[in-house]
């Protein structure tokens, strides 16, 4: 092999490394955002649930003065969450008909 043939592979390995290294820089720059993004929305995050907790803590006091269970009335709509998802996961599972009669009953 001649230095001509040397030569060419010298500059392949060197553009080859040049890639690498912008390639390295761009992925460098996006952890770099993605790092920022995460901070901001961190922040954002935790403004919005102290927020809530002023709120909750304003609905409380609120609810005290007007004599309403907040325990009972959050306890009600838990439970009515909860019903309503497994009334949603039922029928994704297939094993009801349309009119909510089971598909076992057909049997």
């Amino acid at each position: 092999m001649g230095l001509g043939g040397t030569a060419k592979k010298l500059q392949k390995v060197t553009d080859m490394a040049e890639e690498v290294y912008t390639r390295l820089n761009d992925l460098r720059d996006q952890v770099v955002e993605m790092r920022e993004t995460t901070q901001e929305t961190k922040a954002r995050v935790d403004r919005l649930e102290a927020e809530s907790a002023e709120m909750r803590a304003l609905l409380e006091a609120l609810a005290e003065e007007e004599g309403i269970d907040v325990e009972s009335v959050t306890a009600e709509a838990h439970i009515s969450e909860a019903e309503r998802s497994a009334s949603v996961d039922g029928r994704a599972g297939g094993d009801e008909h349309s009119d909510g009669t089971s598909v076992d009953a057909d049997k």
